[in-house]
């Protein structure tokens, strides 16, 4: 398991100012804590703590390339993962009570006694909203060399499928009115 410590922030000991640090996390920091959609992750985060007196703006930075599977054929595609995060940290003196109470998820209290922030939680969740919910070659490239064909053509068969069925469906609901009027004659 990656070092725990890599990625706590000793914020007391730092001056007011904004202050920053950088990681890189790959693969293993992702099969650690879940197992995730994508291989061969290679993320980048700039992250810019801004320190003020009560409290914390925190800039995340994410950047760098991970491959997905397209969701349409089954290929590796290789996505860029880029997108910009805020959160603010406020030092109270019911951090528990607070953070259940308060539901947006772009500010987090802590105790006014902490000495330390672990980011790393926000990391693993930062870079995972960066990779898109559909997965899928690029618009341009669709059917294209790149794409499984095999797949491609048993998704069309299948839909060609689909649509006999439900032509005779839309029809079957007609026949029992044929039938009725066929019978007042």
């Amino acid at each position: 398991m990656a070092s725990k410590r890599a990625f706590e922030i000793a914020f007391v000991g730092l001056k007011p100012g904004i202050h920053e640090f950088n990681y890189e996390v790959g693969d293993k920091f992702f099969v650690e804590k879940g197992q995730p959609d994508f291989t061969n992750c290679n993320a980048n985060i700039k992250l810019l703590l801004d320190k003020k007196s009560n409290f914390m703006l925190l800039k995340f930075e994410v950047g760098g390339k991970a491959n997905l599977e397209c969701d349409r054929c089954g290929n590796s595609l290789q996505q860029d993962l880029w997108d910009e995060f805020n959160l603010l940290i406020k030092m109270v003196d019911n951090p528990d009570e607070m953070n259940e109470q308060d539901e947006d998820p772009d500010v987090f209290y802590i105790s006014r006694n902490e000495s330390h922030i672990d980011v790393g939680n926000w990391i693993y969740e930062f870079v995972l909203l960066t990779i898109p919910i559909q997965k899928g070659c690029p618009a341009d490239q669709i059917g294209g060399p790149q794409c499984n064909q095999e797949v491609l053509q048993k998704l069309k068969a299948m839909e060609v499928k689909e649509e006999e069925h439900n032509a005779n469906q839309l029809w079957k609901g007609l026949e029992q009115f044929k039938g009725k009027k066929n019978k007042k004659n």
